[in-house]
């Protein structure tokens, strides 16, 4: 049972809601005035009042809206996006190398008066960096982000420490590679080279065994700073194994966030492919390494790419990535580039020398976390400087965009 309150707004439009001021309530259907309270109950009907809707819009976004008898609530919610449409974060994929780094990027721009946690309307995670949209979304300083990469917590006197969840099996590493690189050259079309990893995700459970995937997600659990969506805009990019279409799961989708992130990291072979509601998922690395066509309609896109756009040869032994054709429009460049066509300003940041000497050749191998990190954040203070050269140059809009 759900004790409901219901205002009457402009124009014939209602909201439900558990705030008895309805002070969550749209702003542009206001003023608001208190209408009644009323009792809902899950299996039981209410005259002129659709209760399954209403409870689950409750639920989901904290209010529900009618016009006419009529569900409104996505007219509401897809007008607050649009109104907050300035600033689009993207994190690439980039493995546990990649991670640390973009996390020292962010901790490096927020030391140079660029704070990507404040600053970001939207934060599109990839791969690895869904969970760094996490820990950006987290709400934590971007300065003690970092610590938490340099230096593990410090367990308190007198408390017994928890073990950390297993890692779950996978496949070797070479095994994995080699047969990506097969996938990618035998692939005719993007969609085609989806449908083959789901493929191979799916023959791989199998192998890795029915426990796997809850150990997985127990491991994405531990590792992420908070268990529930953020308020702010978010959004983990995963793709469907059977069809190889996106899954861009956000605070709306009815999926819980570490299984959002479980699946938006499942690389086939490595990871067992993850269940939601009966649909199995991986990688969101799979359709594009950054995903940032995901960013349309944003004024400004910052791109912090770990693999896309490397120049010169790679390190011996470090992975090219999977197969990205122009044509097939699922490289970083064809995405800027419609982005630019579209209006939007785009930075992308990739990693320099130095870092990429920090990072390594096995991206996946924790051990390059701490030297990454570090490195991100030498050059994130440096970034920040280009970043304020481009805006004072009239390229762009006014610096204070990143610095709110």
């Amino acid at each position: 049972m759900a004790r409901v309150h219901v205002l009457r707004g402009q124009d014939r439009v209602f909201g439900f809601t558990l705030d008895e001021q309805g002070t969550n309530l749209p702003r542009q259907y206001g003023p608001w005035i208190t209408f009644k309270t009323i009792e809902l109950h899950h299996d039981e009907p209410y005259q002129g009042v659709d209760v399954s809707a209403c409870l689950d819009d409750i639920s989901k976004h904290g209010f529900h809206l009618t016009a006419a008898h009529k569900r409104i609530t996505h007219l509401a919610l897809e007008s607050e996006q649009a109104a907050h449409k300035n600033v689009a974060l993207v994190l690439g994929g980039g493995g546990a190398a990649g991670n640390a780094w973009q996390i020292g990027i962010i901790a490096g721009l927020a030391e140079a008066g660029f704070d990507m946690t404040e600053a970001a309307d939207l934060v599109i995670g990839t791969s690895s960096g869904a969970t760094v949209a996490a820990h950006v979304r987290s709400g934590i300083p971007p300065a003690e982000l970092l610590a938490a990469v340099l230096s593990p917590p410090v367990q308190p006197v007198g408390q017994t420490r928890d073990r950390p969840p297993s890692s779950p099996p996978s496949l070797p590493m070479a095994t994995v590679l080699e047969r990506m690189r097969a996938i990618g050259a035998a692939a005719t079309s993007a969609a085609d080279l989806r449908l083959a990893m789901g493929a191979f995700g799916l023959e791989s459970d199998s192998t890795l065994g029915p426990a796997a995937a809850g150990q997985r997600r127990a491991l994405v659990a531990s590792r992420l700073p908070r268990l529930e969506w953020p308020d702010r805009p978010m959004i983990v990019v995963a793709v469907d194994a059977h069809t190889g279409e996106l899954a861009a799961f956000d605070r709306y989708s009815g999926v819980d966030l570490v299984d959002a992130v479980t699946a938006a990291t499942a690389l086939p072979g490595m990871a067992p492919t993850h269940s939601i509601n009966g649909t199995r998922y991986i990688n969101g690395g799979v359709r594009s390494a950054d995903n940032a066509d995901l960013a349309s309609g944003y004024a400004n896109v910052v791109v912090l790419t770990p693999f896309s756009e490397r120049n010169g040869p790679l390190p011996p032994g470090q992975f090219e990535g999977l197969r990205r054709c122009p044509e097939w429009g699922n490289d970083l460049a064809s995405q800027v580039e419609a982005l630019r066509k579209q209006g939007s300003h785009v930075e992308v940041i990739t990693p320099d020398p130095e870092s990429r000497a920090a990072m390594g050749t096995n991206q996946m191998d924790p051990a390059t976390r701490i030297p990454a990190s570090r490195a991100g954040f030498a050059q994130g203070k440096l970034e920040a400087t280009r970043l304020a050269t481009t805006q004072s140059s009239g390229n762009t809009t006014r610096a204070a965009d990143f610095k709110r």
